[in-house]
């Protein structure tokens, strides 16, 4: 096993296969242990690199897995972009290789600046730390691409109970450092005081996870609401296409006027195909109607508002009926709402052509939405994976909801990615939270991040269940992420402190 920790393509290509495990121990496979196995061999095959070395196999591991876990852009680019087969397969390339870019500044960085293999414990913390912080510079960046973190492996796993404790942040952290220190323990055997410490250090989230597992952080905050989400599968192909519109409408009309009496009813995103000042109408009728059965309807809708003398659009949500509430979507998802660089590149192929690609992104801090009572912390589609956002708006809520249109991923493991990021935010919140979908996966989350009821992919159905309002705050909901933030910046200042002294 020399090679693995050699420069050369051996070495990068293992490198390569061990970021493409990625979406196995992700949804919908969820092998966790293999998240162990990908970050031990990430961080041994830094070992003994040059900080030019390290860059080109911090990079393919980042190619290895972005290509295997995003596979799923190929679908959007190619059967909705209208891409052809090999202008999709050079456009995901580029994109992998792009994003690869995050996994190969931190390995630099690593080498250059603070592995210290003469100090194995201490190296093990050091690496901990610069995943966490690579993770979360990939969230932010450009607006960022907070897809495939590791810590999303352990929502059944062993460590599912630090997420209401630091959030996903604190599970990735920790199975970084569990890895480094599983790979140091050999070198630690002729050292006894350090590696008393060091197996320490391995055990104690496993079993603080274990320990808080299935703890109930937040309590009901009145009785349960009956929910009923309508999932109408329509094919992206019909979806913004003006003689489809009507169809559309009257399938939620329909669906909603035979379904069962509820206090909520959900629809998901741009369930109403078209701006709201024109569907004015539809809404109020729809708003009669829950009305006069004592619910709330909730809908996702594009808005077209004048700001200062500028015309905006945004994709957005707004309730009817025995609520209120607009809401506009903050964190758009780039060439699908937005096309950076736009006057370069529209026109180029279809794709950066698309259908409501020209959304605006609202404001911070906008009013939650309110229905039967209760404060709702909403999330259009992509809003849901920023834990950061989400944890601001659910620490406001008694509930949480989130409504998507996976249909551009097709038949892929996209929308399951998707679904198991909305679990995590639930399990970090202490809250349920509603998840309604064009095509699936619409489904209830209990405040354990576990699915309650949900409705096949693909079809087109009404979703029934119930969800209780919460109250208080778990400790990420109340800390955030300042504790990992500080602990983090502690850990690679000293690593690099000692580096140079």
């Amino acid at each position: 096993m020399r090679w693995i920790t050699r420069p050369g393509w051996p070495g990068n290509l293992l490198a390569m296969a061990a970021g493409g495990l990625t979406p196995l121990f992700l949804a919908p496979f969820d092998l966790w242990p293999l998240a162990l196995l990908s970050l031990a061999l990430f961080y041994l095959g830094l070992r003994e690199l040059k900080p030019r070395q390290a860059l080109g196999r911090g990079w393919c591991y980042g190619f290895g897995l972005f290509g295997a876990g995003t596979s799923w852009i190929y679908v959007s680019i190619h059967t909705y972009g209208g891409a052809s087969v090999v202008l999709a397969a050079l456009l995901m390339l580029g994109f992998v290789a792009a994003v690869a870019l995050f996994f190969a500044l931190p390995a630099w960085v690593w080498a250059r600046w603070l592995r210290r293999n003469d100090a194995p414990l201490a190296d093990a913390l050091a690496f901990a730390a610069l995943w966490l912080g690579q993770e979360a510079f990939r969230g932010w960046f450009l607006t960022g691409f907070p897809w495939l973190y590791s810590g999303y492996s352990q929502l059944q796993g062993p460590l599912a109970g630090l997420a209401p404790l630091g959030g996903m942040w604190l599970v990735s952290f920790a199975l970084a450092l569990s890895a480094a220190l599983l790979c140091n323990l050999p070198h630690l055997r002729e050292r006894k005081p350090v590696l008393a410490g060091a197996v320490v250090l391995l055990l104690a989230p496993w079993v603080l996870g274990l320990a808080f597992k299935g703890h109930a952080w937040t309590t009901p905050a009145g009785e349960p609401l009956s929910v009923a989400a309508v999932q109408g599968n329509i094919a992206q192909s019909i979806k913004w296409n003006p003689e489809a519109v009507d169809h559309q409408l009257q399938l939620y009309r329909d669906k909603t006027f035979v379904s069962k009496p509820v206090d909520l009813i959900v629809w998901p995103e741009t369930a109403v195909p078209v701006l709201m000042d024109s569907a004015q109408g539809y809404l109020s009728v729809m708003g009669r109607f829950a009305s006069d059965r004592h619910s709330a309807l909730i809908t996702g809708v594009p808005i077209r508002q004048v700001e200062d003398g500028q015309r905006r659009f945004y994709n957005g949500i707004t309730v009817v009926g025995d609520g209120e509430g607009l809401y506009r979507k903050q964190k758009l998802v780039p060439f699908g709402e937005y096309v950076p660089l736009q006057d370069l590149l529209r026109g180029l192929i279809a794709f950066f052509d698309l259908p409501m690609s020209d959304f605006a992104r609202g404001p911070a801090d906008q009013p939650l939405l309110q229905a039967k009572g209760y404060q709702i912390a909403p999330f259009i589609c992509y809003e849901v994976v920023y834990p950061e956002l989400a944890a601001s708006m659910a620490a406001r809520s008694d509930l949480l909801l989130t409504i998507s249109n996976d249909t551009w991923f097709g038949t892929s493991i996209g929308p399951l990615q998707h679904l198991q990021m909305a679990q995590m935010r639930a399990l970090e919140a202490g809250r349920w939270m509603i998840r309604a979908t064009n095509n699936g996966v619409t489904a209830l989350i209990d405040p354990f991040g576990h699915i309650t009821t949900q409705v096949p992919q693909f079809e087109e159905a009404v979703m029934y269940g119930e969800v209780t309002p919460m109250r208080g705050l778990t400790p990420y909901l109340q800390l955030r992420s300042w504790p990992m933030t500080v602990v983090c910046v502690l850990l690679l200042g000293w690593a690099l402190l000692r580096r140079r002294v």
